[in-house]
């Protein structure tokens, strides 16, 4: 059966933050709430882990799993940016987007999608995810916790529990998120392309 933490949403337990890091080290997956809606993570270099992950959510590894990063300059080691890239990216994050770009050397050829080597990445605003990030010093892999055949994102931690409490080590309690996923934006092009609308405005990139 999965723990269970009860974090404070704006001000993390160091003590509970270090222990679900450590959950984490150890191949575990973890139910954390976002500034969108809560997601699923796990160690970026977790071959078993992600195989998992994916097993849970019923997707395939073209399916886009997203980087969790702690701020811009952490994306720019795991994907390519260009200037006109990079603007956009910081008219935008930290907050409720996930973008689509060019996968560098650094990200393990699992992790990115199989004919287009693109991997989605993004800066979450949660004050939890980001001292998670910060103890772990690297991005965690997640992806937005929406069941298989279902079409919204669960938003409850106790009802997180009920339903996944045999299949993931960890739920993190931190309040009720947003019932939207991130929107999600394909920066691979000459223009950036609206791919799921989400939580944060398109109309920022003119979309």
């Amino acid at each position: 059966m999965s723990q269970f933490f009860q974090v404070h949403p704006d001000n993390p337990q160091i003590r509970l933050i270090k222990q679900a890091a450590q959950i984490i080290d150890s191949g575990g997956i973890v139910a954390v709430p976002t500034d969108s809606c809560y997601a699923l993570v796990c160690h970026l270099d977790d071959k078993g882990a992600v195989e998992r992950l994916r097993r849970i959510r019923g997707i395939d590894e073209k399916h886009h799993l997203t980087l969790l990063c702690r701020d811009l300059s952490e994306i720019g080691v795991y994907a390519r940016v260009d200037n006109r890239q990079f603007r956009l990216l910081k008219s935008a994050t930290p907050g409720p987007y996930t973008f689509i770009l060019e996968a560098t050397k650094v990200v393990p050829r699992r992790l990115s999608h199989p004919s287009r080597k693109t991997i989605g990445l993004r800066v979450p605003e949660n004050p939890i995810v980001l001292a998670l990030l910060e103890q772990l010093q690297q991005p965690l892999l997640g992806t937005t916790l929406i069941m298989p055949g279902e079409q919204d994102a669960l938003n409850d931690a106790d009802t997180i529990c009920e339903r996944l409490g045999k299949q993931i080590e960890l739920v993190i309690d931190g309040g009720a998120c947003s019932m939207e996923p991130t929107t999600v934006i394909d920066l691979t092009g000459p223009d950036a392309e609206l791919v799921r609308q989400g939580r944060g405005d398109a109309a920022l990139f003119g979309l």
